[in-house]
């Protein structure tokens, strides 16, 4: 037995075999593979040199050949979806066509810029060799065609355009009187920036495309905001909108950050903000400096906007100190529209009061402190705008989110501070005018009677004058928050269309009124943003704290000024009267169930319905600035052939 074991043991059985063969054949897999992976590597090393020389040799073809098969991928996507349905794809075609023809322009300019201005010059030679006289008939005949505009505009439309356009030279007057240098103004600046603000109104209050551009950029704005409901719903619960202020208002401001942060990072911000400055500076003769900030105050705030020229805002002249500051209260930021869309104020409106105050403020604060140095900055200097320290697209939004915190918060605190004081200074004011039998007495009061004056300059009628007033002061003396929050009741009011008096009380405006009201709003122009204006620039150029201290209050004064006339532009090219008593019609009628066949009814809607762009279900446009509910009720009334009544989405 112990001889068949050692025999065993000397000679292993089939499964020792077996497993030796094994062991041995992945041992030959492994080298094998090993061989063939360091055959692998050299032939990479040795060609990674030809491959990477190649690349480097051809790099601008390659970079070509790459954006433009992105580019004609995108072409053939516009394409195919204007072949779909053009109109639904007209928004993206337009676009489209806006980007290309810039983007052309850019390369066009920067390539043949020195042979368009030597083509260009013996025109330039001719007119400042003949400007003395050219320039008195260039402006006769503006003041002409302009006073031949009012006549027949006031004949068709009424007095209060004409209202309106006496409160815009009243204005002028009186910045001119008051002017810190008044035989040095230079009326270019002055002229070309009323003439711009014009313009714009024009094309967006009088044109049918310029009207329905607006009103649909407006649409976009308030669906864009709406996603702000996502996040919003998932961190304060489905209930966040019985806490509006606190959990729908502020986070728009996050959203909205975040997403300009994004576009800083992708460069389109600055790229925008060049163009309008560079248009600004061409038209006005303002100083490189100073329409780079008045173009960014129409997307950034006033605390951000000197950083796109932080390097030079320690050599600008006082002047262009004093305009920096004066645009930064004359506008509002992009990023605070949604908080008063949200409120029920029109985003058409907004949008067209950011835009056409930025003209405005560089004309105001030309007028009210002229320029008596000479500008260091050049303009290829205040073109140059930093990229921002971002290293890609998700940490610019996360830099944006981050960078919200200190507005959101700074904003939650002065909204219960200002109005805390408020209730106190009415309490106040009741208390002291107790003692001589007049407790109505109250800041509302006191403002309604101040600022009244201006605003029945602006073409706002008597009666409503005092109630626009109280929205000034609420918006001079605390915030413009506060002012809008208070128009929006006003507006709800209206939409009610309950009595108008309670009490001898007034309780609403009409729409003109409340249109006038939102534009002369329309600014960072309160004393709170007065010692906030002053610390950022000081942060920014310690060396000129003393200048920028000294201009502060007049570009605060300079700043309101400026909205104000945007306002009397806005009463000039406002809606006309049958527009306007169209309003009145609809919410009396449909709101309080009164007969609806009446022939003032069937030819207001006969007009709504003729000037309602359809573009398809939920994409319904109504004309005149009236309301879905209007045109839903109206589309029911007379069930026109023209319009499906089921694409009239429910009111917003």
């Amino acid at each position: 037995m112990h001889e068949e074991e050692a025999l065993n043991d000397n000679h292993p059985g089939p499964n020792h075999f077996e497993l030796d063969q094994t062991g041995g054949d992945r041992k030959h897999r492994n080298s094998t593979y090993a061989k063939r992976r360091r055959v692998v590597l050299k032939y990479l090393e040795r060609n990674y040199g030809t491959v990477r020389d190649f690349c480097q040799k051809h790099k601008t073809t390659l970079r070509y050949i790459l954006w433009g098969t992105l580019l004609a991928g995108y072409l053939a996507m516009v394409i195919a979806a204007c072949g779909l349905n053009f109109h639904r794809a007209l928004p993206l075609f337009v676009i489209t066509v806006a980007a290309i023809f810039f983007v052309v322009w850019d390369h066009f300019m920067a390539k043949y810029d020195h042979r368009i201005e030597e083509l260009l010059s013996p025109g330039r030679r001719f007119l400042d060799s003949h400007w003395f006289w050219l320039k008195w008939v260039i402006w006769s005949s503006l003041i002409l065609g302009v006073v031949f505009w009012l006549i027949f505009d006031t004949a068709k439309l009424g007095k209060w355009q004409l209202v309106s356009f006496g409160g815009l030279i009243v204005y002028v007057i009186l910045l001119f009187l008051f002017s810190k240098h008044p035989t040095k103004v230079h009326w270019r600046p002055v002229f070309w920036g009323i003439g711009l603000q014009f313009l714009l109104g024009l094309l967006i209050l009088r044109t049918g495309p310029g009207l329905r551009a607006s009103q649909w950029l407006g649409k976009q704005v308030h669906t864009f905001l709406e996603h702000t409901d996502a996040g919003a719903s998932f961190v304060f619960g489905e209930n966040y909108t019985d806490h509006y202020l606190a959990f729908k208002f502020l986070p728009m401001l996050v959203f909205f950050s975040a997403v300009t942060s994004m576009l800083y990072y992708l460069g389109l911000m600055q790229w925008i903000i060049r163009k309008i400055g560079w248009l600004m500076l061409v038209t006005m003769g303002s100083s490189p400096v100073e329409s780079v900030v008045a173009a960014g105050n129409i997307f950034v705030g006033y605390t951000e906007s000197p950083l796109l020229v932080q390097p030079y805002i320690q050599h600008a002249t006082r002047s262009e100190l004093h305009a920096i500051m004066t645009a930064g209260f004359a506008t509002i930021a992009g990023n605070v529209l949604g908080p008063y869309i949200s409120f029920g104020i029109s985003p058409a409106h907004l949008l067209t009061a950011s835009v056409m105050s930025a003209p405005a403020s560089l004309a105001v604060a030309k007028l009210f402190w002229p320029e008596t140095e000479t500008p260091k900055t050049t303009l290829k200097d205040a073109m140059k705008m930093e990229m921002g320290d971002s290293r890609n697209l998700l940490e610019a939004a996360s830099y944006g989110t981050s960078s919200s915190i200190s507005l959101v918060a700074n904003i939650a605190v002065n909204m219960i501070a200002f109005l805390a004081l408020l209730s106190f200074v009415n309490a106040a004011l009741s208390w002291f005018g107790n003692m001589f039998d007049y407790p109505q007495l109250s800041f509302e009061l006191i403002c309604s009677y101040i600022f009244m004056p201006f605003s029945f300059m602006m073409g706002v009628d008597w009666q409503d004058s005092f109630m626009v007033a109280k929205l000034i002061g609420y918006k001079t003396f605390f915030t413009e928050f506060v002012a809008y929050e208070r128009l929006s009741k006003l507006v709800d009011l209206r939409k009610e269309a309950g009595p108008k008096f309670v009490d001898g009380v007034q309780q609403y405006m009409s729409i003109r009124s409340e249109t006038i009201a939102t534009y002369a709003l329309c600014g960072f122009g309160s004393v709170s943003s007065l010692g906030l204006a002053i610390s950022t620039l000081t942060s920014m150029a310690p060396s000129r704290k003393r200048d920028i201290a000294a201009g502060a209050v007049r570009a605060l004064i300079a700043g309101n000024i400026a909205c104000f006339m945007t306002a009397c532009i806005t009463g000039i090219l406002s809606s006309t009267p049958v527009d306007i008593t169209c309003h009145h019609i609809f919410e009396n009628t449909f709101a309080s169930g009164l007969s609806q066949n009446t022939t003032d009814v069937v030819s207001c809607c006969q007009s709504l319905l003729s000037s309602t762009v359809a573009v398809g279900p939920g994409e319904v446009i109504p004309g005149g600035y009236h309301s879905l509910s209007s045109l839903k009720n109206c589309c029911e009334l007379l069930k026109p052939s023209t319009l499906n009544c089921t694409w009239i989405p429910d009111e917003l």
